[in-house]
């Protein structure tokens, strides 16, 4: 429960055992019906609330028939010399408490652990491989030239991805998603945006992500226009609809449920009539100018090696070398990385608990994306070295893999916890899709980026044939 953005605690019943029942027919359970507030005040604002449920009135509901209930309340309010500004103190040292504390550095710990050893592999794959291949090139041997397999696929490894306009597409919600996130972040740091304002939060996120569509248009139509000279309008608007398509349909099921339901969560039909007139008439026409200055921007097609007019066959490869088990592990390490962060980030979005670290949630977010990149680079050097030149979709996947156990986690946290009902279980797992499903996009993002970056300087460090 909230007031004024402060949160509150209370039961709102009990149950009693058969032991403690007269009649030995079994457990009871009573609902409290009367709820006391005691409330701190300076001047004229809350700066502390607590609540409490009086046990002297209560509703038997043990019997599953409908009983009419009365609930009342009353308040009790004390002035105080507190500050308005540092109401929100008290809260901010529940999150430090020892074991918290303790749960944070050793999350933190564990990810850097993880990227130091990353950063070991990478650096003698560097310096023992990558660059025993390059001197060998450079050489000229052919006899040495055979043992590098990534060199033969030089004409092959910048052709244009299968599905152009849908990767573009990927590309341009991955970017706006992150640039999204930063926005988010940045506001968290200046304390516009606390984790108490429930209400500021999906507002902020839906005011973002509208200004963000021009950089979505932009990435999208950009790429899009280095391997064709039509095709951007198509990427825009696969991009406009990609994430927002699937989130709207469940948004829009979730509300009809709520609202059948009658619970508050359903949003009211104005509402949802002003997003959609914000969406129509600022985003879209962002989304269409980014995508318009997009292709007269592009990157010039000449810094890349020209490719063959016919793509190279790829041998039968390793089951390791293989997009599932590349899949596996480029989505298990960065998991293992932010598994506590995402379980505190699960028990306050989902719970009870109060997630007051914004600055542990940037590091942790840090983290996964270095983690991310880091095993994009090496992955994709072996797939190279496997004489495989399909590394664009497969970068996408595997730097998304994380989503797909961050959605696993998911299925365990709701068993582990005490939701239950048609109304909770659609709620939580509607949500938390599209949740991962914006990770996927976003991870997906960075990994390909990452290894467009490694791809073009590799082959730009050795000599054209």
């Amino acid at each position: 429960m909230y007031y004024d953005d402060l949160p509150l605690w209370a039961y709102i019943g009990k149950i009693e055992d058969d032991s403690w029942t007269a009649d030995g027919k079994g457990q009871k359970y009573f609902l409290f019906t009367h709820v006391k507030f005691d409330a701190l005040y300076n001047g004229n604002q809350v700066i502390e609330i607590h609540a409490f449920s009086d046990p002297s009135h209560v509703v038997d509901v043990t019997e599953d028939v409908d009983v009419k209930v009365e609930f009342t309340y009353s308040i009790f309010w004390t002035e105080t010399n507190m500050l308005y500004d540092s109401r929100m103190e008290r809260y901010s040292r529940a999150s430090l408490l020892p074991v918290l504390h303790q749960s944070h550095w050793f999350s933190l710990v564990n990810s850097i652990v993880i990227i130091i050893l990353l950063m070991g592999l990478l650096t003698l794959l560097f310096t023992r491989h990558l660059k025993n291949d390059l001197r060998k090139w450079s050489i000229g041997d052919e006899d040495e030239e055979k043992e590098v397999g990534w060199k033969y696929i030089h004409g092959d490894v910048f052709r244009s991805p299968t599905k152009l306009p849908l990767f573009s597409a990927v590309l341009g919600c991955g970017t706006q998603l992150l640039t999204m996130i930063s926005v988010l972040f940045a506001l968290a740091f200046l304390e516009i945006l606390y984790p108490y304002n429930r209400g500021a939060l999906p507002s902020s996120i839906f005011v973002a992500y509208i200004l963000t569509s021009a950089i979505a248009g932009y990435r999208s139509a950009s790429f899009c226009s280095q391997y064709g000279e039509t095709g951007w309008e198509r990427s825009a608007l696969l991009t406009g609809i990609l994430f927002l398509g699937p989130f709207v349909f469940i948004s829009l099921t979730l509300n009809i449920l709520a609202t059948y339901h009658g619970v508050t969560a359903a949003l009211p039909l104005g509402t949802i009539l002003v997003i959609f007139l914000v969406y129509t008439l600022v985003a879209l026409p962002l989304l269409i100018l980014g995508g318009m200055v997009g292709p007269r921007h592009k990157s010039d097609p000449q810094s890349s090696p020209v490719t063959k007019k016919g793509p190279r066959d790829i041998p039968s490869l390793a089951w390791y070398r293989k997009t599932p088990a590349q899949m596996f592990i480029g989505g298990l390490l960065p998991f293992s990385a932010i598994a506590l962060e995402l379980h505190n980030l699960y028990a306050t979005i989902w719970g009870y608990k109060v997630y007051t670290s914004p600055g542990i949630l940037l590091l942790t977010f840090v983290i996964l994306i270095i983690l991310t990149a880091m095993l994009s680079v090496g992955l994709t050097y072996f797939q190279l070295a496997g004489e495989d030149h399909a590394w664009w979709w497969r970068s996408i996947m595997r730097g998304g893999s994380t989503a797909i156990f961050m959605f696993g986690y998911a299925v365990f946290f709701y068993f582990k916890s005490d939701m239950s009902g048609a109304l909770q279980t659609s709620f939580f797992f509607g949500y938390s899709t599209c949740m991962c499903y914006a990770v996927f996009l976003m991870l997906g993002t960075v990994s390909f980026q990452a290894s467009l970056l490694f791809v073009q300087r590799i082959y730009h460090a050795v000599k054209s044939e």
